[in-house]
């Protein structure tokens, strides 16, 4: 069994709140909006790291990180990219490839909103951790927790951070 944390958009903010559930768990993902790679260099001393680069971040982050990150958890495929829309609205530049080829779990992050939503038609898990940072229009910083056993998904947790001041 793989624990994992997934979060996103932390755009260049990472602080003990965070740090805390990444020492909970097996692997930390990141879906993109990264900021400051002090961010990911942090996480990396506490944990295993998957991540994509996010729109605003720069040639460092890029040349460290791919845009798609797609990958087996024990048997479940992953596909994690930062702009990935979300069921029925998927971003254009992989729907082609996401409908002839779809991952058990597809995550993405941008719209700093969190949604945990089933496709049906592509029979997939779609995720979006919301965001954990500091910046943008969210009020309240998200992350999800989950495990991953064979090819079950279970134990999808949502956890709030704290109202954004």
């Amino acid at each position: 069994m793989t624990k994992v944390l997934l979060l996103s958009d932390t755009h260049s903010y990472i602080d003990d709140q965070i740090l805390k559930y990444v020492k909970q768990v097996d692997e930390v993902w990141h879906a993109g909006d990264i900021g400051d790679l002090k961010v990911t260099d942090t996480l990396k001393k506490h944990n295993k790291l998957r991540a994509v680069y996010g729109n605003i971040d720069n040639d460092k982050a890029r040349l460290e990180f791919p845009l798609n990150n797609r990958f087996f958890c024990e048997k479940v495929d992953v596909w994690i990219t930062h702009i990935g829309g979300y069921p029925g609205k998927y971003n254009k530049l992989i729907r082609d490839e996401i409908k002839n080829n779809p991952p058990k779990i597809f995550i993405c992050g941008h719209s700093h909103i969190l949604k945990v939503q089933y496709d049906k038609t592509l029979q997939l898990l779609h995720l979006n951790p919301g965001a954990a940072g500091k910046h943008g229009f969210h009020q309240v910083r998200t992350m999800l927790r989950f495990e991953i056993d064979g090819n079950d998904i279970k134990n999808m947790e949502i956890i709030e951070l704290e109202q954004r001041k």
